[in-house]
């Protein structure tokens, strides 16, 4: 089961893979879909395959993304908390 993740404006959030595939992202700011009436999440890139890029997306879509919250610890990025997850996930 994966621990849920809450989005923060201004917290930094890694998607946990390794090697290309690893990221962390900023959330910049929240907004809603004036079309579907979806919470949106504006965000850049800051590490990895998401350095330098800014975009939006749907909430759920960033949470589908968001593996768990980081922080930048002088050099590194280092996970925020510590919570016992099952990994990789199994796919049912």
């Amino acid at each position: 089961m994966r621990t849920p993740v809450e989005l923060r404006v201004g917290a930094y959030y890694s998607n946990g893979s390794y090697g290309r595939s690893w990221g962390v992202r900023e959330v910049m700011e929240f907004g809603l879909d004036p079309e579907s009436g979806q919470e949106t999440v504006v965000f850049r890139g800051l590490a990895g395959a998401c350095r330098r890029k800014q975009g939006d997306c749907t909430a759920a879509e960033f949470l589908a993304w968001a593996r768990y919250e980081v922080a930048l610890n002088e050099n590194s990025w280092q996970r925020v908390g510590y919570f016992e997850e099952e990994w990789p996930e199994v796919e049912e």
